[in-house]
């Protein structure tokens, strides 16, 4: 296991990145008003709300590389290949969500027209399919690869998996929750097992034992 403060620090980060992305998302599920998607891209709080939920993405790509980093010794060549992926794909949503979360607004004011425009066949919802669908199999891969290094309680690499499945809506609240919360689970989980650990060698460390001296 690669010694690092990333590395050393995973559970932690795994726990704010993880519930930073629940959280934001499930707010936004909350706050969101479809019936009139102008009014709803460009109120204040909808807009914060967007903005904490992409940050949550470069979080949790930190997250991806302190966890696989805890695994990668016994991963093995498919649990690199499924980093990659969910490496490229948390990217790739990455980009949409900081343009629905800084651009959009901006286009609603200066040209209305774009909220009800006909997307269909553009090239941007091409973008927006090879996107999530990245990010879905990225995770799930990632999930796997979990489970099958046994490094982690497979219980939660299922649920990474799940979460990764779900994901591929991730893009539309609140659907990335489920993904959010077993990051943030995995965590938890690191942070109780990293006590364990540095809490052993002070218990099992030896009494010292005095000796008596000649008299």
């Amino acid at each position: 296991m690669l010694e690092s403060p990333l590395n050393l620090q995973a559970g932690p980060i795994a726990v704010i990145a993880g519930g930073l992305f629940a959280v934001s998302h499930g707010a936004q599920f909350f706050v969101a008003d479809r019936s009139n998607l102008a009014a709803m891209v460009t109120d204040p709080v909808f807009m914060v709300v967007s903005a904490a939920y992409f940050v949550a993405f470069p979080l949790l790509l930190i997250a991806l590389v302190a966890l696989y980093w805890r695994q990668a010794g016994r991963a093995g060549l498919f649990g690199a290949v499924a980093f990659c992926a969910a490496l490229i794909g948390t990217v790739a949503l990455a980009g949409d969500m900081w343009f629905d979360a800084f651009a959009v607004p901006w286009l609603v004011q200066v040209a209305p027209a774009v909220v009800s425009a006909d997307r269909s066949g553009s090239l941007l919802m091409t973008g927006w399919l090879v996107s999530v669908v990245l990010f879905s199999l990225g995770w799930i891969m990632f999930g796997l690869a979990s489970f099958r290094s046994r490094v982690f309680p497979r219980a939660l690499s299922i649920a990474v998996g799940l979460g990764g499945l779900i994901g591929f809506k991730a893009a539309t609240a609140p659907w990335g929750v489920a993904l959010g919360l077993a990051v943030a689970a995995l965590g938890f989980w690191l942070v109780r097992q990293d006590r364990i650990a540095h809490a052993k060698p002070a218990l099992s460390a030896p009494e010292p034992v005095a000796f008596a001296g000649p008299r």
